[in-house]
């Protein structure tokens, strides 16, 4: 049997009762319903970037998704829409499309994992998420056994969530992407990356320079799987960003950094010659937090460990949690509570991880 280990850039987690590894589009239906038939447990591996397995392991199947391909199914003068094996290491799709000149995720460069889990979460850094390019997926829907097409609209995308990690149950098998065809790139969006491009926000860059730009910038923080590189052994961002109502925001200290996220205003519709009414009264504001500020103010600084863990906070970034060597999942775990219980504690915020918890509870 594998272990779990071998297959998540955490590297830890016991082995798994039974893996399956299909290569072809056919072969990952066919064995995935034939796995749901038995009714035995089961779980989805990708890249296994977003994934902390118990010590003990998985007491059922894995499917690991192998397939590959990438297919250009729109080629228009301004546009290029692509449809995607789930299997696809999601950082190879991006070289490839910043390769042909493709906007719309050269931002999302250096991303681990495959792209049918892309989605699931809603892959989003400097900037872009993938929310933004998809078009739709095809999705073996658990429920029904049928292969389905979803759209955008059909997954509920928010930040760092989908219908799909709420609840909705299956398997990502293909996802489409629309692209602009323009090597100039989309306006910068994300004052890190602006400034590290030496630019202002708004202003467009090249597809292969924000690459090349973000690239190095997940690279200082440990964010590119490198084996050179200690710190690069985690899940990337181990928490999400809190998104607070803006009352509560207003208790934090005023340093705290926060962004905005108001809702869209309502449309309404007015007959031909009448006046509008007044808009509706806006009061449903959310702030998104920093979550790297909140864990260095409640006094976890970078490099952190517990007496005698393995599991360690990075020595490049807060907001990601290392194996240092041999550490185990029980210990990924315990330093992830301790920061929850650290940073609640200082500032009454609850701390939710960003990876899928195996087996474990956080």
């Amino acid at each position: 049997m594998t272990d779990l280990s071998e297959l998540t850039t955490m590297r830890v987690g016991g082995a798994a009762h039974t893996m399956l590894a299909p290569e072809t589009p056919h072969e990952l239906i066919a064995q995935t319903l034939e796995v749901w038939g038995s009714s035995e447990e089961w779980l989805v591996l990708g890249g296994g970037s977003n994934l902390v397995v118990a010590d003990d392991g998985f007491d059922g199947t894995v499917i690991r998704v192998l397939t590959r391909g990438i297919e250009t199914v729109v080629d228009a003068p301004d546009r290029v829409r692509l449809r995607v094996q789930a299997g696809e290491p999601w950082d190879d799709l991006v070289a490839y499309t910043v390769a042909r000149g493709l906007s719309g995720i050269e931002a999302l460069s250096g991303i681990p994992g495959s792209t049918g889990a892309a989605p699931v979460q809603n892959i989003g850094a400097y900037g872009q998420e993938i929310a933004s390019t998809l078009v739709a997926i095809d999705f073996l829907d658990y429920l029904s056994g049928e292969l389905q097409r979803l759209t955008a609209a059909d997954l509920r995308f928010d930040y760092r969530t989908s219908a799909l990690k709420q609840g909705k149950q299956g398997l990502v098998v293909a996802v489409e992407l629309e692209l602009d065809r323009d090597p100039a790139g989309a306006p910068v969006a994300y004052a890190q990356l602006a400034s590290s491009l030496g630019v202002e926000l708004g202003e467009r860059v090249g597809v292969q320079t924000v690459r090349d730009t973000v690239l190095a910038l997940r690279a200082s923080k440990g964010m590119v799987l490198d084996p050179a590189d200690p710190d690069s052994v985690s899940c990337g961002s181990f928490f999400t960003n809190p998104i607070v109502g803006e009352n509560f925001a207003r208790t934090l200290p005023e340093q705290a950094p926060r962004w905005a996220n108001a809702p869209e205003p309502q449309a309404i519709a007015v007959p031909l010659g009448e006046e509008p009414a007044a808009p509706p009264t806006q009061t449903d504001f959310r702030v998104k937090l920093s979550a790297a500020w909140l864990i260095e103010k409640a006094g976890i600084s970078r490099g952190f460990s517990l007496p005698g863990s393995r599991a360690a906070i990075s020595s490049k970034h807060t907001l990601a949690i290392v194996n240092t060597g041999g550490a185990t999942a029980a210990e990924i775990a315990e330093l992830g509570r301790f920061v929850q219980t650290r940073v609640f504690s200082e500032f009454g915020v609850r701390m939710h991880p960003e990876p899928v918890m195996v087996g474990l509870s956080l």
